[in-house]
């Protein structure tokens, strides 16, 4: 070490102790810019109180985002806390075609491979357009029916939920209910039509909740994580044609961590023929 190290050690051994050569944090002792004990107290009963975050809180205190920031960080309250989520009610139907959950995901359509792939920063497909996945699940056996669709109307919604009715039909397992969230499409007067001439009871989430139709948003994920955005696909259409076969994969072969690793057409099938 050098000699003046050794002149503060031997300063430090002889006023505290051995103590005084503990390693000791490099915080000034000093300094004329912190904010005062009460202006920091202020700080976080603001916070507490409106819940902003620093950069609100520098607008009505007049003190730079930054410095509240570090203010906040000293008292373990940079980090807004999460407020605890209610437990989730899990469920599972007791047959297939007592519930069926519909939902639509927005996809894009394009033309050539993105800039995502090809990861060169040049924008392509500028005004490709938009095609839209029209899923259905059943709430027992987790079948899966899939269908693109230029929109999101009430035209295709009743298009795509006649073919999953008639589906059901054909199988034998005549469905119950339907549950949507509150877009336009499954509220407007030509759903609700289709379902009181086939009897089916429709049920809607609860606003802004997406988890109360958990089961097709877990659908969805794995839509996009197994089929849209698996591959490479050279352009949508491409990608178009091959959601039939991963749809029948799906169905057929793919393991389900909700029904001990069987796939869902074990359970239609079983349901098939007690209906028979």
């Amino acid at each position: 070490m050098s000699r003046a190290t050794a002149y503060r050690l031997l300063r430090r051994y002889q006023e505290c102790g051995w103590d005084g050569l503990r390693d000791r944090p490099p915080i000034a002792r000093h300094c004329p810019h912190r904010l005062s004990p009460e202006a920091e107290v202020q700080i976080v009963e603001l916070l507490r109180r409106t819940g902003w975050v620093p950069r609100s809180l520098s607008a009505a205190l007049g003190w730079p985002a930054s410095t509240i920031w570090r203010v906040l960080k000293r008292h373990g309250c940079s980090r807004q806390q999460r407020m605890p989520r209610p437990p989730a009610n899990r469920y599972e139907y007791a047959a297939v075609g007592e519930l069926v959950h519909l939902d639509i995901k927005k996809l894009g359509r394009f033309w050539q491979v993105g800039k995502r792939v090809l990861d060169d920063g040049v924008q392509r497909n500028r005004h490709a357009g938009w095609q839209y996945a029209h899923v259905a699940i059943d709430d027992h056996s987790r079948l899966a029916q899939v269908e693109l669709r230029p929109s999101q109307t009430a035209v295709d919604c009743v298009a795509f939920t006649t073919a999953v009715i008639r589906s059901y039909n054909d199988r034998g397992t005549p469905i119950q209910r339907i549950l949507t969230d509150n877009g336009s499409g499954y509220c407007s007067r030509a759903f609700a039509t289709l379902l009181r001439q086939h009897g089916i009871r429709h049920i809607r989430t609860r606003p802004y909740r997406p988890r109360t139709n958990g089961k097709a948003e877990a659908f969805i994920r794995i839509l996009q994580r197994e089929w849209a955005y698996a591959y490479i696909y050279p352009t949508s259409a491409h990608r178009a044609q091959a959601l039939p076969g991963w749809t029948r994969w799906y169905n057929n072969h793919r393991p389900h961590g909700a029904l001990d690793g069987h796939p869902p057409i074990t359970r239609v099938s079983h349901a098939a023929r007690s209906y028979t």
